[in-house]
């Protein structure tokens, strides 16, 4: 995810300090990793020493000073172009899940490569319904489902290849150690 690109975005419906930048961030990407006030405030910084924010006034509410920040033209122009530039799909599995079952399958046997299969299996199942009872949730947002409904994809994908690397493992593990 990148960042300044998500602030950007957050900016280019008004001028908004550090707080509520980091308010809006968590609220709008609800399943994605809360950001830091210190990482918010840095990020603001190298935005605006590129000319792509610019500070838009004080505001002392009940407490310190609070910059505001707004978009410049050139910030919403490299926000444009982010946006219209089509993420490529990944050309490589960078995945924990991966690298621990290639691992396993080099240095255990294939029952022992297989009970972790099954535990993680279980464990995505877990968290497969905890967030289909996020989406049930009369209370959830817009924000949470459409969060959920992504994390719900990436899972069911990985239940599909748990279910099939279960079926492979003695033949996977045969070939890894003739």
């Amino acid at each position: 995810m990148s960042t300044s690109h998500v602030l950007l975005g957050l900016l280019a419906g008004g001028s908004r300090h550090g707080y509520e930048l980091k308010r809006a961030h968590d609220e709008r990407l609800p399943r994605a990793r809360p950001l830091a006030f210190g990482q918010v405030y840095a990020t603001l910084g190298r935005l605006q020493r590129d000319g792509l924010v610019t500070a838009a006034g004080q505001d002392r509410a009940a407490g310190p000073d609070r910059t505001a920040y707004a978009l410049t033209g050139e910030g919403r122009a490299t926000l444009d172009r982010w946006l219209s530039t089509v993420e490529p799909p990944m050309p490589y599995v960078a995945s924990t899940l991966f690298a621990k079952v290639v691992v396993a399958l080099l240095v255990a046997d294939a029952d022992r490569a297989r009970s972790y299969l099954i535990a993680q299996r279980a464990a995505h199942t877990v968290r497969l319904r905890e967030l289909t009872a996020v989406k049930a949730d009369p209370a959830a947002t817009l924000s949470d489902v459409v969060a959920a409904d992504f994390a719900i994809a990436h899972l069911d994908a990985d239940l599909r290849w748990l279910h099939t690397t279960l079926d492979r493992v003695a033949d996977w593990h045969r070939e890894v150690h003739p």
